[in-house]
């Protein structure tokens, strides 16, 4: 075991304050022992600038850095602060904030490109690896892009072939990114009023690439200047990303990998198996990472791990690849986006294969202290060190990489040292709660709505529903704000639903579980979880999956009962310990789509205060949402909680107790 070099007099990370998870705490200690850097350590030592934190540093042009810090007391009267150009607190706050969304959409986007490249192969059967798996959900998708799924054949309407249907769909997938004219295909999946504000503020895509792109030139050096007209950029950019590349990404994801269905697996660095070789996949592309399960599960790879002294092959995931391979394979989550250094410190991590996003640049470097083999497979993803081994993958040979990765992680497993260390914690959970499998859980076989899930917010067992997604941030204690959050809505009969790292933490702390809802829940909650056999929190996938989220609003919309708009339902969206740019333009896709969304720790925006006030109060006039920010978890809850509150009142149900199921004239009574 090497040791890495570092300031030995550098403060370090609390283990305990660092983290809520035991795991967590312990690996942080070990390394602290051997000396190894982590990100928990490095938070200690380095502090965020103050004036970036607030999103007024512009450095969009050699005349800067310009840094624009609030005047001390703050701003009481006219703001007269201005950068070299003359470019004001709100246009530099909303510049910033913009090429935040472009980043964060561009990072979505391009993920649904790849997938849709990938469609596009097996669809034209240019490779052996990939093929449709869920045949329904390319016929159900196929509307959605104006894709026929019948042809009349001399008077009579006859099904099309699937191959072609799966060309054209391929085809007009594809063309989303870049084509010359009209609109989004999948914008009209939105309940009706939420397009027409759209048409209305005169923000729908026209292509994603484009809107990306628009960002970035209006952000320029002597562009738009006008906070109020970036922002209207921001929402087009956003909602290229929503109910554009990510949606487009999850369909065909499931098109091409099955459509989840729930499934039990185990999650916490705990899953690792000191006799088995250990493959940690990481990143958020499934693409490699499905091939990886496959050629995994061989009998004649299982064979070569033992002739090589392991007893099998243990695969666990960190972060969104983790939720994709757990959703649908029940493949442990090893962990969350903070935890990825700690596996490798474990010891006991023969391989971590990496693809895109969140990926420390630093694994190369605790790499070096343990055998591990870390290896990237994306060609716009690599590392500088000279440690790190790519395979580039390739979908027309995707099981030959696989097998090549999987094969190079089982020859390291003898080459383990003896001082292995994995934590012994793990919890049970359950995933894989995808729209289609929320609709036949919680609206039955056949009344193929969620008109269940409606009845029990109307009479009130259930409260409301959250969103509840993200990333951690090592500038807050990992997985305390996601796991406070979450238990207070569950405590006040607020049903969760969750993407990305938040789940896996959920998945840690055992809530994933429909035993969990007599501990947590509220009576009614609990009640509906006892009766359905479901846990309180559903795990719906990846930080692309988001996309879910809407279109499981936009059922809720469509089962009645519950008003015509998204901003109508009792419902709200939180990102406890966000981090990424993504989040930022998932934050803004939601609030464009009329969900009220609170965001922990801090916005980029507060050094702005008129642009801030902007996105808090008038974005809520034009499409119903609005951003909120809270940093405790507890009040941050409860701010959601009291607008769930204030739909339902809206709505006329606040003082529905009854346990009872409304008939469709009850219903029509509450639209009317």
């Amino acid at each position: 075991m090497a040791e890495l070099t570092k300031d030995k007099g550098a403060k370090l990370a609390d283990p305990v304050g660092a983290s809520i998870d035991p795991a967590t705490q312990e690996l942080i200690a070990r390394a602290q022992r051997l000396n190894i850097d982590t990100v928990f350590d490095r938070a200690v030592q380095m502090k965020p600038c103050a004036i970036g934190l607030q999103g007024i540093c512009c450095k969009n042009c050699a005349m800067g850095p310009c840094r624009l810090p609030l005047p001390k007391g703050g701003i009481d009267g006219e703001d007269t602060r201005k950068g070299l150009c003359g470019a004001t607190a709100n246009t530099i706050a909303a510049r910033n904030f913009a090429r935040m969304v472009a980043a964060g959409a561009a990072a979505h986007s391009d993920h649904g490109r790849c997938v849709a490249e990938v469609f596009m192969s097996a669809a034209r059967k240019e490779t052996d690896a990939y093929k449709i798996k869920d045949v329904n959900k390319l016929l159900a998708i196929a509307p959605h892009f104006g894709v026929a799924t019948t042809v009349e054949v001399d008077g009579a309407v006859q099904d099309r072939n699937l191959d072609e249907i799966a060309l054209e769909v391929a085809e007009k997938a594809l063309n989303e990114w870049g084509k010359a004219e009209g609109e989004l295909d999948y914008l009209k999946r939105a309940p009706a009023p939420l397009y027409e504000k759209w048409s209305k503020t005169g923000v729908k895509p026209r292509n994603i690439d484009r809107e990306i792109v628009e960002i970035m030139h209006r952000t320029h050096m002597g562009v738009d200047q006008d906070y109020k007209n970036i922002v209207k950029q921001c929402t087009r950019a956003s909602l290229a990303d929503g109910w554009g590349g990510s949606m487009i990404a999850t369909d065909l994801q499931d098109v091409l990998f099955g459509t989840p269905y729930p499934l039990q697996s185990e999650a916490n660095l705990g899953v690792l198996k000191e006799d088995h070789v250990n493959i940690i996949v990481h990143g958020h592309e499934p693409v490699l990472s499905e091939m990886i399960v496959a050629m995994s599960q061989k009998p004649e790879i299982i064979e070569y791990a033992k002739s090589k002294g392991a007893k099998g092959i243990q695969l666990g995931g960190i972060c969104c690849t983790a939720n994709e391979i757990f959703q649908r394979h029940g493949v442990p989550q090893a962990g969350t986006y903070l935890q990825q250094e700690l596996a490798i410190i474990t010891g006991a991590c023969d391989a971590m294969v990496v693809d895109i996003q969140c990926v420390f640049q630093n694994l190369a470097n605790v790499a070096k202290c343990f055998h591990t083999k870390l290896i990237t497979t994306h060609p716009i993803a690599k590392m500088e060190q000279e440690n790190v081994i790519h395979i580039e993958f390739d979908e027309h040979h995707a099981l030959e990489d696989a097998e090549k990765i999987v094969r190079l992680a089982i020859d390291n497993f003898q080459n383990r040292g003896s001082e292995v260390m994995i934590p012994q914690y793990k919890a049970s959970a359950i995933g894989g709660f995808s729209v289609e499998s929320v609709q036949y859980h919680l609206g039955g076989t056949f009344r193929g709505t969620y008109y269940t899930l409606n009845d029990n917010i109307i009479n009130g067992r259930i409260r409301g529903v959250a969103g509840v997604v993200g990333c951690n941030n090592a500038r807050t204690r990992h997985n305390e704000a996601h796991i406070k959050v979450v238990k207070e809505l569950i405590k006040n009969d607020v049903i969760v639903l969750t993407t990305g790292c938040n789940g896996i933490a959920c998945a840690m702390e055992g809530l994933l579980t429909p035993e969990s809802a007599a501990v947590h829940c509220g009576p009614g909650l609990a009640e509906v979880c006892e009766t359905v056999g479901i846990p309180p929190v559903l795990h719906m996938g990846s930080c692309v999956d988001n996309s879910r989220l809407l279109l499981a609003a936009t059922e809720v919309v469509k089962a009645g009962g519950l008003g015509k708009d998204i901003c109508d339902l009792p419902l709200a969206g939180s990102a406890p310990e966000w981090m990424s740019e993504k989040a930022i333009s998932i934050g803004h896709y939601f609030v464009s789509s009329g969900v009220y969304t609170v965001f922990g720790l801090h916005l980029p925006t507060s050094g702005a205060p008129v642009f801030h006030d902007y996105l808090s109060k008038e974005m809520e006039k034009m499409y119903g949402g609005k951003w909120d920010l809270e940093a405790d978890p507890i009040k941050h809850a409860h701010m959601m909680i009291a607008h769930i509150d204030r739909k339902r009142k809206e709505l006329g149900i606040d003082k529905a107790r009854e346990r009872v199921l409304m008939d469709m004239a009850d219903r029509q009574a509450l639209e009317g």
